[in-house]
């Protein structure tokens, strides 16, 4: 009788220690711009279930990309180290397929949310090791995978195949991918609904090339071919947010379940550009850039996050934070301590996600290298530098009073200046495969 009590009350404890541990999913799409939902101030697209979302949980405007390209923005996810020691920093090819991938050595969200008995899955699209190499996602703590490996792979939105963990799966190259993910998705949740999950549902919607079985409500507009796509796409990845939330609801997990939602990156068009400028990418010019840029456009995300009676509904909050930082938030919410010889470049903003305040960040920062080498920082609060090639100078912008990056200021600010090139140097580890590399404009003339 003794031992049945203690079994029971054991039971129990493990009962409440997993009740105490939320399930985290976390939705990134890829190539949104933060004005493309309506909870942003979009008018032209509809995306009624992300801005449920944003009512019933809290908008981030200023949570930030890993950098403004998918590969190593989605390594910054995934390890918690920003883009000066990320182990990718720009996006690689390989041939056939895939791209560069993790090394063996890193430390994936994924392997510390398994270590504390997360049933882990990667749907969507992965691209950072394909499976015969130390990057694939089934070497990095996730026990299922289903969709695309290869970003490339990925362009395709009615493939002959994807992968079904390491198999192939054949397809007739007339089935929208994305039906299938979202398929595989909400089979998987309901597999995992009494237990901890960890659910990095990569959607690749609506990244170029821009495909779509059905325009819906966007039919007979009187837009481009291009502007109809577009718009059809962002409402279809909506729709499938919704579906997984209301997943949630009818699984009575909800409660028990984070769910942070952002793009890996900014727009993929200029904001002049017929989508561009159709659906006001830019934000009424408040913000400067778009993919492959390091200004705010290119890095700002449409952040969202819901979980209900924890995450405040309807707010939003405005405290900066990053990609680098959810690996040791999602650790702090599975209650796993961190190998102590592991230093991420991120912090827990689980008090920020709870609407607590928390202390302002010194710094943030990123560097890309895609042809002539991008370094950026936020710092000291409120001050963004920019320096688009190693050879060019510093930008300067206060971000307090101009999100937009319209005026420089490092002619009139050489303090600043000297401190943010001091940060610039000091911020990231110099590594062979990602050197600061000038590239020369046009070809030099031989000489007659």
């Amino acid at each position: 009788m003794l031992l049945r009590s203690l079994l029971v009350l054991l039971g129990f404890v493990f009962l409440q220690a997993n009740a105490a541990r939320p399930n985290v999913i976390f939705i990134l799409c890829d190539d949104l711009a933060q004005g493309d939902l309506g909870c942003y101030g979009q008018k032209l697209i509809q995306t009624p279930h992300l801005d449920r979302m944003a009512m019933e949980g809290t908008r981030f405007p200023q949570l930030y990309s890993g950098t403004s390209v998918c590969a190593p923005s989605r390594s910054s996810l995934m390890t918690g180290l920003h883009t000066g020691h990320c182990p990718i920093r720009a996006n690689r090819e390989i041939q056939p397929e895939g791209q560069k991938p993790l090394p063996a050595e890193t430390l994936t969200v994924a392997q510390v949310m398994k270590s504390g008995g997360y049933a882990t899955a990667c749907l969507g699209k992965w691209g950072m090791g394909m499976f015969d190499t130390s990057g694939s996602p089934l070497k990095k703590g996730f026990d299922r995978f289903f969709g695309y490996n290869c970003q490339r792979h990925a362009h395709s939105y009615f493939p002959l195949y994807l992968w079904d963990n390491d198999r192939r799966l054949a397809l007739d190259g007339k089935t929208y991918a994305q039906d299938l993910i979202q398929r595989e998705v909400e089979s998987w949740v309901r597999l995992q609904a009494d237990r901890p999950f960890f659910l990095y549902y990569a959607i690749t919607l609506p990244h170029g090339k821009f495909e779509i079985d059905d325009l819906g409500v966007y039919h007979d507009k009187p837009w481009t071919p291009l502007q109809k796509t577009y718009a059809a796409m962002v409402t279809r990845l909506d729709r499938d947010v919704g579906r997984l939330l209301d997943l949630l609801k009818e699984l009575k997990i909800d409660e028990q379940t984070l769910v942070l939602f952002s793009g890996d990156n900014g727009a993929s068009f200029d904001p002049k550009s017929e989508v561009g400028r159709l659906f006001d990418q830019s934000m009424g010019g408040r913000l400067r850039g778009y993919k492959r840029s390091l200004y705010e456009g290119g890095l700002r995300q449409a952040g969202i996050a819901r979980w209900p009676g924890t995450v405040p509904a309807g707010q939003v909050s405005q405290q900066p934070w990053a990609f680098w930082d959810f690996l040791p938030t999602a650790a702090e919410l599975a209650g796993v301590a961190l190998p102590t010889d592991f230093q991420p470049d991120g912090i827990s903003v689980l008090p920020l996600l709870r609407g607590e305040a928390m202390p302002a960040r010194e710094l943030f920062y990123w560097e890309l290298h895609e042809g002539t080498s991008l370094q950026a920082l936020r710092f000291d609060g409120h001050w963004k530098a920019v320096r688009n090639g190693p050879a060019n100078p510093i930008e300067l912008y206060d971000l307090s009073q101009d999100t937009a990056e319209s005026q420089d200021l490092a002619a009139t600010k050489p303090d600043r200046v000297a401190r943010a090139e001091s940060l610039l140097r000091s911020s990231r580890q110099d590594h062979r495969d990602w050197p600061l590399t000038q590239q020369r404009k046009g070809k030099a003339k031989s000489k007659k």
